[in-house]
């Protein structure tokens, strides 16, 4: 029997974003949960009082609720509250996945104003992110469903406090940017991988795509997260 999957999108996204993978890993057996975090279910939700302690809060009870150690995958900015997480719960996550991410020590944006962050223009995105594989159809969806992140999980930093969270093996997927740039980001001390200096079992895998492989390869991504809850499990 492999881990149940846990599934969690970065910013500007729902468990909606994640689709395509939860789809094809369930028709292979899995056990998969597809996370909506707190703020992000609507345009409509005040987002003025979430934070990050609500995201991690969020993942801890998903986590929880599967009732067995889990495979828990994040993407872009999910890699900092869930490694707030892993942290509070080391001991039911038996493989976490970072897809085109680390696990972050410290805010993601620490400067950051407003009570929530929108998604940028698509012509300001292609600036920031790799956008290599997805389709107009891809980026009209994300256009039409993305939801402004809440503020504060921006300016807040994740609370770390048990060391245990360094024994949970990772792997990251390397898509929008290279093993050894991720590598060499390390090294440099940028906070949104700073974890891998700690984490001691970690895996490599270059997938080269966009910032969002669940669209532009799901395929591969469904693979690697299959292989990873069955040899968990």
């Amino acid at each position: 029997m492999s881990a149940p999957i846990i599934l969690v999108p970065g910013f500007w996204l729902g468990g909606w974003a994640w689709d395509g993978v939860a789809a094809r890993l369930r028709d292979g057996g899995h056990d998969v949960t597809a996370l909506t975090l707190p703020g992000l279910d609507s345009m409509d939700t005040d987002r003025s009082g979430i934070g990050t302690e609500d995201h991690v809060s969020a993942i801890v009870d998903a986590i929880r609720d599967t009732g067995r150690p889990v495979v828990l995958a994040l993407h872009s900015g999910a890699g900092a509250s869930g490694y707030g997480a892993i942290d509070r719960v080391p001991e039911l996550v038996a493989h976490a996945v970072y897809v085109d991410t680390g696990p972050a020590i410290g805010a993601l944006g620490a400067d950051f104003e407003g009570d929530e962050y929108p998604l940028p223009s698509l012509a300001d995105l292609a600036e920031e992110e790799n956008l290599d594989g997805l389709t107009e159809e891809h980026l009209a969806t994300f256009a039409a469903r993305a939801v402004p992140q809440p503020g504060d999980v921006l300016r807040q930093p994740t609370v770390l406090t048990n060391p245990a969270r360094c024994d949970v093996p990772s792997t990251i997927i390397c898509t929008g940017y290279t093993s050894d740039e991720y590598r060499d980001a390390v090294e440099a001390g940028y906070e949104f991988v700073a974890g891998l200096a700690e984490v001691r079992e970690v895996t490599w895998i270059d997938v080269p795509t966009s910032h969002w492989p669940m669209w532009s390869r799901p395929d591969d991504l469904a693979e690697i997260l299959s292989d990873v809850a069955t040899a968990a499990g």
